[in-house]
Order: C-alpha cells, then structure tokens, then sequence
C-alpha cells in the first residue's frame, strides 16, 4: 500500500477511535466514520472489506498496541513500579481532561457493550487487556514482586474503574485517589 493508500487508512482508523472513545461501537456507524473521517465510502470498504467489526477490531488494535508501547517506554523511564503507574495515570487523565472528558479507555466502552456478544471484538479486547496487564507484570517482576500477576490485574482494574469514574464525574479526583491507593499498595 503507498502512503496516500496508508494515509486513508489512517484516517479512517482516526475516525473510528475518536468515534469509538466519544459513543461506544453503537456510537461509530460506518455512515459517522466516514462523515468524520472526509474519506469516501469506497475506500473504507477497500481497506476493510469485512466492514464494521473489521474496522473497529483493527483500530482497538492499533490504539492497544500505541498505549501499550506508551507504557512500555514510560516504564522504561521509570525508577519502580509505582513511578509507572502513577505516569500512566497521569498520561490517561491528561488525555481524558484534553478531549474534554471524551476519551477514557480507547477499548473500554467497546469491551463493555460487545464483550458479550461479538467472540471476535471480545478476543480483541482480551489480548489489549492482556498487553498492558504484561507491561505491568514486567515491571512488577523486575521490582521482585512475587505477586505480579495478581498485581497487574488489580492494578489495571483500579485504572481502568478510575478512568470511568473520572469520566463520569469530569474531574481528576478518582484518578488521583487511585494514584495514591496504587502508591500505597505497590509500596511506594
């Protein structure tokens, strides 16, 4: 594919994950990707000839894989655990203020209204979910926590509850009692 074909593209995974973030699955119709994203509706059905749940599937991906690397490069920089996650939850609500309390989760929403019923965005879901948990689990190993993978998955649970309460409320608050029950539990 060029770049004008990777441009469009991108474009249309743009759309779909604004979308997406904003209203849920039911919130991103091909009619809005395609008004948001200026692309005609033969180039979406060109890069997703499986429509709908292929797009959507693709974007949960892509925005999984950009959080995931975001945490891998902040856990990087990181002195400890409770560094990294204090960083990632400050670069969720920082997204989350910045998008006017639009833009938790870019999978959440998605997860929440399919996982149930759609065994193909529900995979997709589950394998984002158990990437950052991963990140997570790498960081909580190399700190010698025993206990990683239980950490992980009470940590990530405690963001991802915070970012929805957050949203709720449009306000950092849950965010920051969340950072600070986090610092306390990972012994920071």
């Amino acid at each position: 594919m060029g770049r004008k074909g990777d441009e469009t593209r991108g474009r249309l995974l743009d759309a779909t994950q604004d979308l997406i973030e904003a209203g849920g699955y039911y919130g991103a119709g091909l009619n809005q990707v395609i008004a948001t994203s200026g692309m005609p509706r033969g180039s979406l059905y060109f890069h997703f000839p499986a429509g709908k749940d292929q797009l959507v599937a693709e974007t949960l991906r892509r925005a999984g894989r950009e959080l995931g690397q975001a945490m891998r490069d902040l856990a990087d920089a990181a002195p400890d655990a409770p560094a990294l996650v204090a960083g990632v939850i400050k670069l969720l609500g920082d997204r989350l203020e910045g998008s006017a309390w639009r833009k938790g989760c870019p999978v959440a929403t998605v997860a929440l209204e399919m996982s149930a019923g759609n065994d193909a965005l529900q995979q997709v879901c589950a394998e984002v979910y158990e990437e950052w948990e991963g990140a997570l689990r790498e960081r909580l190993i190399a700190d010698g926590r025993p206990d990683a993978d239980d950490v992980a998955t009470t940590v990530l649970a405690l963001v991802e509850g915070a970012l929805l309460l957050a949203r709720a409320r449009r306000g950092r608050e849950p965010l920051d009692r969340v950072a600070r029950s986090v610092a306390v539990l990972l012994g920071g």
